[in-house]
């Protein structure tokens, strides 16, 4: 298949694009730095330097691409946690979000896997499934349920695309700021990488829990439909 990864030189695209081109996929990946884009055609990628606010230079490089399947790795957090970090963060989700599904139906892909947040959901029974509502939205630009919220809605209401969502856990591991598990839902970043490699290829729209096993957030739905695990060493 040919998969366009928007964020492909991030975290998960680190780890995501070499699984990809391992399992024979044509892959662009997208940066806005010089140093990524030589990463990408190192491990066989294809680069697309483009910044996803620019949606008609973002629409050029999907259509360009001819992918089967878009994937949305796209963060903003490289400066931290702070609340203009956070409200940065949710602006790429809102609008950059918007400008990526445009340009996925400008192409041929009608099949778009994107990365949500599974820590949060509102309190209640225990462990949260995919149907359990999240947490209240606040008026506030550093909110991220705002952000998770649209974002979602984007992928999964908009019309002529197949869209699958996947929540992940708080990430840790190579290239994360986290070492280990910490507190809340969590799962290995290569784990999550390995969910959105199986998501390409398989599974039906809607929203799959990406976590660690045994905590407050459950990822049968993920393990059943997607047959992924939580154990990094599991391949793709």
């Amino acid at each position: 298949m040919r998969i366009f990864v928007a964020g492909g030189a991030g975290a998960v695209g680190r780890q995501l694009v070499p699984m990809l081109v391992a399992a024979g996929h044509q892959v662009t990946g997208t940066t806005r730095s010089a140093e990524r884009q030589e990463w990408l055609r190192r491990v066989g990628a294809e680069p697309a330097v483009v910044d996803v606010y620019d949606a008609d230079a973002l629409r050029i490089a999907v259509v360009d691409a001819r992918p089967d399947v878009v994937v949305h790795q796209l963060t903003d957090l490289a400066g931290g946690f702070e609340p203009h970090d956070l409200a940065r963060n949710r602006r790429l989700r809102e609008l950059g979000t918007r400008h990526l599904v445009d340009a996925t139906l400008a192409s041929a892909a009608r099949r778009m896997v994107a990365q949500s947040g599974a820590w949060l959901y509102a309190p209640g029974r225990l462990p949260h499934l995919e149907t359990d509502p999240l947490r209240q939205a606040m008026d506030d630009p550093a909110d991220v349920v705002s952000g998770i919220i649209e974002l979602e809605r984007l992928v999964l209401a908009t019309e002529g695309l197949v869209g699958l969502v996947l929540r992940y856990g708080f990430l840790y591991g190579p290239g994360t700021a986290q070492g280990a598990p910490g507190e809340g839902p969590t799962v290995e970043v290569a784990a999550a990488a390995r969910a959105a490699a199986l998501a390409a290829e398989r599974g039906l729209a809607g929203i799959y829990n990406v976590v660690d096993d045994g905590g407050e957030v459950s990822n049968r739905r993920a393990r059943a439909e997607l047959g992924w695990s939580p154990d990094a060493s599991d391949p793709a």
